[in-house]
């Protein structure tokens, strides 16, 4: 396990002033843009990488440790002592070809952090967990609101519901906060995700692409508003509720090819590739961010539009 320690400059009367703040999962798409919230916000931002994927990243005191390695993890945090956790660390990707890793690194890697979170006698004010609105499965409830009963439609999903399950173990020893982002993108996020994909076509003038069900609905947000949300409620004393992290409208991803040939100035053929058909896919996931907004304040989602604009013209 390593560590590059260097020192941040608090804004003065920021919220996280003195405070450290530990992010799993660091150099992913979501890390980066949580480590500049909390940095901006007065965190000394702590964060944790695979081991051999970097340990280097402007602001941070990085540590690469596997959280399958309980020891390890149980090190990292002696070290770090945070005061708040942001839990992202995970294998997000749901058509993730390995199942056996994604319930180990999902369930079994967040156990080991909650575990070692807990032996401490510093003990942090507040543990966000990332879950997921796959939870939620083929919901047909319109805007779907926290009181639905989850009913996961694939091993990521029932992964992390059963991650939720486990985090209610330690309930009584950590103020575990649990988000359930629906869908969101950004500069940055891998071109396995849908949109990111798509944004790369038109940036190379591509004049086809290959997709699957173009009716499938989603429920997107800019991954800004989803890091302003973590830190948000990492300040809420709302500890052992979950909340879900969602702009509250759903696009078709026929709508998003119509946006995109519009900010590229062109049309794209589309073909529907039956390999990117998935037989248990959920069609439409749209939530509801009341519940949220009542703990958080008010939310100014970032309209899809703008977003796709910024990840085509990056």
């Amino acid at each position: 396990m390593t560590a590059m320690v260097t020192e941040t400059s608090p804004a003065p009367g920021a919220r996280g002033q003195g405070k450290r703040a530990l992010i799993t999962g660091l150099h992913g798409f979501t890390g980066r843009y949580v480590a500049r919230e909390l940095a901006a916000a007065g965190y000394r931002v702590f964060g944790t990488v695979v081991p051999g994927h970097g340990e280097s990243l402007l602001d941070t005191d990085v540590f690469a440790v596997d959280l399958l390695d309980r020891a390890g993890v149980a090190a990292m945090v002696e070290q770090v002592r945070p005061d708040v956790v942001v839990h992202l660390a995970g294998i997000a990707f749901v058509a993730h070809a390995n199942a056996e890793l994604i319930y180990r690194v999902n369930i079994v890697g967040t156990r080991n952090l909650l575990e070692a979170l807990a032996a401490q006698r510093h003990q942090p004010s507040a543990v966000l967990l990332a879950s997921s609105a796959n939870v939620y499965g083929n919901a047909s409830a319109g805007q779907i609101d926290e009181s639905l009963a989850p009913a996961p439609a694939n091993d990521y999903a029932v992964s992390k519901l059963a991650m939720e399950h486990m985090a209610q173990l330690w309930s009584d020893k950590l103020p575990i906060i649990i988000a359930r982002p629906f869908n969101y993108t950004g500069v940055g996020q891998d071109e396995n995700f849908l949109l990111p994909k798509i944004v790369a076509h038109f940036r190379k003038a591509a004049p086809v692409i290959e997709l699957g069900n173009q009716a499938i609905a989603r429920d997107f947000s800019d991954v800004r508003m989803v890091a302003d949300s973590y830190r948000r409620l990492l300040v809420a004393d709302v500890a052992g509720q979950a909340f879900n992290i969602c702009s509250g409208q759903a696009h078709s991803l026929g709508e998003v090819i119509t946006l995109m040939e519009s900010i590229a100035g062109y049309r794209i053929e589309v073909k529907v590739n039956p390999a990117f058909v998935r037989a248990k896919d959920v069609l439409v996931l749209m939530g509801n961010n009341e519940k949220l907004r009542g703990a958080i304040g008010g939310l100014s989602p970032i309209p899809l539009a703008d977003t796709l604009r910024w990840m085509y013209q990056a």
